[in-house]
């Protein structure tokens, strides 16, 4: 009993520390006795094997396959592809728009100021960055970190949706605009697409804001963990 409660106390810890990036619904959802995330579940589960035959590639063939990626102009002035991380089997799958300056020079994804505020919202989450997949729809930084351009989207989303066949995820969370209306084939705003569940594949999918447009737009953060809490509740 002693340790459980240690583990509570540590537990509650990081959501406080969470909420300072993320915003203070986090600690009023745990205040209210909600407790439920602390138990999440997702990180232990073992892979169907029925689903792991038909999988034809795993994360460590595709990015075989991807190589010194020269398929589009970004190769040109980027320093590191960055693929992806995480767990190969896990149940949620964050999918973003490109990397930035950070991501560039370390080949991880999201490990700037953005990335800070995502690995908060995993945390709120009861989760931790091994224990979900993080990816974008471009694996090299577009100059000055521009948006991505239609034939760099073309070049390299089919090594997205390998990864996502791959991983086989429960759910998906799209971050932004770019990653939403990539993966939806739409050019419906991010504004209206949030806030419900979509279908990709077969994979319920939800889009909320960018963690970068929430560090501009604080005041979004309220819906984001919206989208977030709905994400917890279908996955428990």
């Amino acid at each position: 009993m002693r340790k459980e409660l240690f583990e509570l106390a540590g537990a509650l810890k990081d959501h406080i520390v969470a909420e300072r990036e993320f915003g203070k619904g986090v600690s009023r959802l745990f205040l209210k006795g909600d407790l439920r995330a602390l138990s999440f579940p997702s990180i232990d589960r073992e892979p169907d094997n029925e689903a792991m035959h038909d999988k034809s590639e795993t994360l460590e063939d595709i990015r075989a396959d991807l190589g010194d990626c020269t398929r589009c102009k970004l190769h040109s002035g980027r320093k590191n592809i960055v693929f992806g991380e995480g767990d190969p089997h896990a149940d949620l799958v964050f999918v973003g728009e490109a990397p930035g300056g950070d991501e560039d020079r370390q080949g991880r994804p999201f490990v700037g100021r953005a990335g800070k505020l995502l690995s908060d919202i995993i945390t709120a989450m009861g989760l931790t960055r091994e224990q979900v997949y993080i990816c974008n729809i471009l694996k090299c930084r577009p100059p000055q970190n521009r948006n991505p351009e239609q034939d760099e989207i073309t070049a390299c989303e089919p090594f997205l949706v390998k990864q996502l066949q791959s991983i086989r995820p429960r759910m998906i969370c799209a971050l932004g605009k770019f990653a939403a209306q990539t993966l939806l084939k739409t050019d419906t705003p991010i504004s209206v697409l949030r806030g419900r569940f979509h279908s990709y594949h077969d994979i319920r999918l939800m889009p909320t804001y960018h963690p970068a447009y929430l560090l501009r737009n604080p005041g979004a953060k309220k819906q984001t963990w919206e989208d977030v809490q709905m994400i917890m509740k279908e996955l428990r």
